[in-house]
């Protein structure tokens, strides 16, 4: 409903700027450039990216739990990359690293696990599974399962549109998740 969007929409925006209050917070923060890189050899005639070594690419930056240590492949990715969830969405890939990274920030814990990865014509599904203790002084626990949807930009290879996750859980579910304390 238009409503629940719109606390959507706040609730997003908010733990946006609270990750990056929480990262200022922080002496010591690891920019780089983040996980593995790409055999830039597995390009065809065109330069090209090989769909396979980009796909692989983001196994590994699951392994690595990229979506709360931002640490990623950037090399899997179009500079101007869109990323979206059901609560909104931007283009960038920086800013999508620092809000990563900044999310990892309000977490004690976590646990995300690729569980299922589905190659199609122009794009690629990662099932997965998360949970995670965030910081706070009431200790919410967020759990969900869901997928994301990887678009390939067919002149490059990389991903172009990131991120379309699709949550198997109702969106404010997963708010009133971060208003419960944990027991």
């Amino acid at each position: 409903s238009e409503p629940d969007n719109a606390v959507l929409k706040v609730a997003w925006y908010a733990s946006e700027f609270l990750g990056v209050a929480a990262s200022l917070l922080r002496f010591s923060e690891e920019e780089g450039s983040g996980g593995g890189s790409i055999d830039l050899a597995k390009t065809d005639e065109s330069g090209k990216i090989d769909p396979t070594a980009v796909a692989e690419s983001i196994k590994a930056d699951f392994d690595r739990s990229y979506f709360v240590t931002g640490n990623l492949c950037i090399d899997a990715y179009e500079e101007d990359c869109e990323f979206a969830d059901p609560a909104g969405s931007f283009r960038g890939l920086k800013r999508f690293k620092r809000n990563c990274t900044n999310f990892g920030y309000l977490l004690e814990r976590s646990n995300m696990k690729l569980i299922k990865w589905e190659d199609l014509e122009d794009k690629a599904i990662g099932h997965w599974k998360f949970s995670c203790v965030m910081s706070f002084p009431w200790r919410p626990v967020l759990s969900a399962t869901g997928y994301t949807e990887y678009y390939f930009d067919e002149k490059s290879g990389k991903v172009c549109r990131l991120h379309v996750e699709h949550w198997n859980v109702p969106k404010m579910a997963l708010l009133k998740q971060i208003l419960r304390p944990s027991k």
